[in-house]
């Protein structure tokens, strides 16, 4: 498994929300937009909104956790933003797994 390449600069996740392509669900938000790299660049985010910080990082992890099981069917490319929304920090991984594939599909960059 490859390791993730991970968005670190303000300016890169401002540009996924103010030119990438958004999908909504209650669990989830994802902007994806196109880099002029050839490989796939994450970044995870979670607001105060989520609620405290034993909160905030419950939904990191959770994220992280489904991402890891659908990494390796990506295509590269891309950069891939996901927002934790409220109800986040209290469903499982496999929700969270349901509904970025499915954020994933629309924006067809599962290649399997």
């Amino acid at each position: 498994m490859r390791k993730f390449l991970t968005l670190k600069e303000n300016r890169d996740f401002r540009r996924a929300y103010s030119r990438g392509r958004s999908y909504v669900s209650p669990i989830l938000v994802t902007y994806i937009i196109k880099n002029n790299q050839n490989n796939l660049r994450i970044g995870i985010t979670t607001g105060k909104k989520i609620g405290k910080a034993f909160e905030r990082n419950r939904s990191r992890r959770i994220i992280r956790a489904a991402l890891r099981e659908i990494y390796s069917d990506l295509e590269n490319g891309y950069d891939i933003v996901f927002v934790a929304r409220g109800k986040t920090p209290y469903v499982k991984s496999t929700d969270v797994l349901e509904v970025m594939k499915s954020h994933l599909k629309s924006a067809k960059l599962l290649v399997k």
